[in-house]
C-alpha cells in the first residue's frame, strides 16, 4: 500500500525548513498536523490547594517549555515577584533558551542538563541544599520523581498545567494513510475520540517505547517506530518506510 497522506498528531512546526516540509518536497506526500492532545492551565486556587507557597522555594526545576509558561503564569496570578536569586535546573538547552522570554539570562542563575532528566543529577548532588519546585503536569514521566527520590532531596511537585484530550470529531470521516504519535496520551485521544476506530490498512507510526507499548496495548499495529539507530528521527522512520512502500 502506497503512501500519500499523513497525518501528524502535534502541531505544525514554526520553522519553515522543518523536517516535514522535506519530506513532503521529496516524497510528494500530504502531511496534515493536528494536535490529538493540548495543555490547559490550571488555576492559583487549584495550586494553593496544593498547599503551595510560592515563597517556600529557592530553585525551580524546569523539564518543558509548558512547566516555564505555567510557572511564570502562576507567579503572577498570585502576585509573587520571582526573586533574581531564584535557581533554574533546566532539562535541556532548548528549555533554558525558552527561559529567556521570562528573566534576563545573563543575570540569573541557570543550570542546564544535556537532554534527558537524570543528565541533571550531577547538578542536583551540587545544590543538594536547596529547596526545589517541580511544575508539572497531571501527568509525569517515573524517572522524574524516582531520581529526584532517590538523591533524597527537598523536592515539591506542583500539578500547575493539565494534558486534556482534543476534540476531533471533525475528523471522523476523513482518513489517512499513516497516523503519527508521539506519545501514549495521543494514543488515548485517538481512542477517546473514535471508540470504534478499526486500523485496516492504516499505518501508525511510534516514537519512543512507552507509545510504542500503549499502542500495542490497545490493540494497535506499529508499522513504523522511532528512534532506532538507523533513523533516530520520526521523519527519517517515516522516509524510509515511504521508499519502500511507494516502490512497490
Amino acid at each position: 500500500m502506497k503512501v500519500k497522506t499523513i497525518l501528524v498528531s502535534q502541531p505544525e512546526p514554526k520553522m519553515e525548513n522543518s523536517p516535514y516540509s522535506k519530506l513532503i518536497d521529496k516524497e510528494k506526500v500530504k502531511v496534515d498536523f493536528r494536535p490529538f492532545i493540548h495543555v490547559e492551565g490550571v488555576d492559583a486556587k487549584e495550586v494553593r490547594q496544593q498547599k503551595i507557597d510560592l515563597n517556600n522555594f529557592t530553585a525551580i526545576i524546569l523539564t518543558s517549555r509548558n512547566a516555564v509558561d505555567h510557572f511564570f503564569r502562576i507567579a503572577e496570578e498570585m502576585r509573587f515577584k520571582v526573586p533574581d536569586s531564584m535557581k533554574y535546573f533546566c532539562q535541556s538547552e532548548a528549555v533554558a533558551y525558552y527561559l529567556q522570554k521570562y528573566v534576563v539570562y545573563r543575570k540569573r542563575k541557570i543550570y542546564v542538563g544535556k537532554m534527558n532528566f537524570p543528565d541533571l543529577v550531577v547538578l542536583f548532588k551540587k545544590y543538594k541544599d536547596e529547596k526545589f519546585l517541580l511544575p508539572s503536569s497531571d501527568s509525569l514521566k517515573a524517572i522524574v520523581p524516582e531520581t529526584l527520590d532517590k538523591l533524597g532531596i527537598d523536592w515539591t511537585r506542583g500539578i500547575f498545567y493539565k494534558t486534556v484530550i482534543s476534540d476531533l470529531s471533525d475528523l471522523k470521516e476523513v482518513y489517512y494513510d499513516v497516523l503519527v504519535f508521539f506519545s501514549p496520551s495521543g494514543i488515548e485521544s485517538l481512542l477517546k475520540n473514535f471508540p470504534d476506530f478499526e486500523q485496516n490498512e492504516t499505518r501508525i507510526a511510534v516514537f519512543g517505547n512507552s507509545t510504542v507499548k500503549a499502542a500495542t496495548e490497545a490493540g494497535l499495529r506499529c508499522d513504523i517506530k522511532a528512534p532506532t539507530p538507523e533513523t533516530p528521527s520520526m521523519t527519517m522512520a517515516l522516509q524510509k518506510y515511504i521508499n519502500a512502500a511507494n516502490k512497490k
